[in-house]
């Protein structure tokens, strides 16, 4: 995949995974339905649909077979991605709990990118260089003032952890994707999805069952949609073109572009929730789209750079 339709698909997924929030909080305005179970039948959910996808695109084409001596490494990469992602979720879902929604997201997806950029120095020689520096420090700001701006939350030592814990989830499973890409052993990125699914939805069961699978609603229908949405748009389209990008495009500039989450999440707070719409909010949003627009255009002109040098040699 070029490195331009890389960078389109995460900055649609990282939309989409903007609207899960929204999704989710009219889900519990709704029922009694809880943040881990509620993971799990997004999981499950888009676990269906994927594996329905795939009965289709069965039917359509020939099945690629893969070199025997890839399988493992393939098994090890989706057992780690499924891992990683329910890690991520769990962790976060746990954060929200301990220390309020503004201090867990803040911690979380704040601590990704420097996380995601020294890992990439570190395993794969990836420089962030000046402008990658500038971008992922003016993703922080916006990111910091755009929740600052919504209401303060109590900062507690557990909650911090927990945000930090999923932050390396995060960091982890960006950081294999890449790292595989890069090494032509990434796979179909509609495959590693379905296998990851598998995988978060068996870890989140016995967690949801504990906590409640099956929803008390006076309005099943609108719950049953809203569950139908979360497992198809911000859940099985959003990590497939996830999965996609970040095998193709450095890893400190997915951890930007995906900072389009909550700018999103703002804007449908803003718009369908009746929230407020503050200086923070404006200001915060900017930051960071100036942040992200400005690492996918200097990700987009090294691309054009090798390309140049390649033909040229």
């Amino acid at each position: 995949m070029p490195v331009g339709r890389g960078l389109f698909c995460l900055a649609v997924a990282g939309a989409a995974w903007g609207t899960a929030g929204a999704a989710a909080s009219l889900v519990y305005r709704s029922s009694d339905l809880g943040p881990v179970a509620l993971s799990f039948w997004r999981y499950a959910g888009g676990l269906a649909l994927l594996l329905a996808v795939a009965a289709v695109r069965r039917g359509r084409r020939p099945s690629s077979c893969e070199p025997a001596g890839r399988r493992p490494h393939r098994a090890v990469q989706v057992l780690a991605t499924g891992l990683g992602l329910t890690l991520f979720q769990t962790a976060y879902f746990a954060a929200v709990q301990h220390t309020g929604l503004a201090v867990a997201t803040v911690v979380a997806l704040g601590a990704g990118p420097v996380v995601i950029a020294l890992g990439a120095r570190l395993t794969m020689g990836e420089r962030l260089g000046r402008a990658g520096l500038a971008a992922v420090t003016g993703a922080l700001a916006g990111l910091l003032v755009l929740f600052a701006g919504g209401g303060g939350g109590t900062v507690r030592p557990l909650g911090v952890a927990l945000a930090l814990l999923s932050a390396a989830g995060y960091a982890a499973v960006t950081l294999l994707t890449r790292w595989t890409g890069r090494n032509g052993g990434g796979g179909d990125a509609f495959t590693t999805t379905v296998w990851a699914f598998g995988i978060g939805a068996v870890c989140l069961l016995p967690l949801g069952a504990a906590e409640g699978l099956l929803p008390h609603t006076a309005d099943p229908a609108r719950v049953a949609l809203l569950l139908a949405y979360v497992a198809a748009v911000p859940s099985a389209l959003a990590y497939a073109l996830y999965f996609a990008g970040a095998a193709v495009v450095r890893a400190a500039t997915v951890s930007v572009i995906m900072l389009i989450e909550p700018v999103s999440a703002a804007v449908i707070a803003v718009l369908l929730l009746g929230e407020r719409l503050t200086a923070a909010t404006v200001a915060g949003t900017l930051l960071l789209l100036a942040a992200a627009g400005g690492l996918a255009l200097a990700e987009a002109r090294l691309a054009a750079a090798r390309r140049a040098a390649a033909a040229t040699a």
